[in-house]
């Protein structure tokens, strides 16, 4: 009965513990905490500094208008098979860029597009593996 009270006792003492410090854990990777030993004076990215993605299906994209904020990115789906053989022609690089899609051997990436200033411009993606052929415009707006 004794042993059985110490075990239970032991293993109380062990997932409280292991609480705690997933709590501690957890505190340190808040939104705007900042680490205790940082060295950089750099201001801090906090979570809410970051945009979502905008999500494009490219099987729905011909022929409409995408905006996205200045900063954020268009991640471009709907191409399981043949993502990594898209490529871009930008009517306005100094509006947005292109991202290739690619596979690293560990993870599947989409194409995508990095809105990079304010402005309009016309995006015609063509598929070297399929075919596939789409043209939209994007309008980048302040963030």
């Amino acid at each position: 009965m004794i042993r059985t009270r110490l075990h239970r006792s032991i293993v109380g003492l062990v997932a409280v513990a292991a609480l705690s410090a997933g709590a501690f854990a957890l505190a340190g990777c808040s939104a705007g905490a900042a680490p205790a030993t940082s060295t950089t004076s750099a201001p801090e990215t906090t979570g809410s500094d970051m945009l979502p993605p905008i999500i494009v299906d490219l099987g729905t994209v011909d022929g409409t208008t995408v905006k996205a904020p200045v900063g954020n990115t268009i991640d471009l789906t709907g191409d399981d098979k043949d993502f990594a053989h898209w490529t871009a022609d930008i009517a306005d690089a100094k509006v947005v860029a292109f991202v290739p899609g690619k596979d690293d051997g560990s993870a599947q990436f989409n194409p995508g597009l990095d809105a990079l200033a304010e402005g309009t411009t016309k995006v015609t993606l063509d598929n070297s593996a399929s075919g596939a052929h789409v043209t939209f415009t994007v309008e980048v707006t302040a963030k």
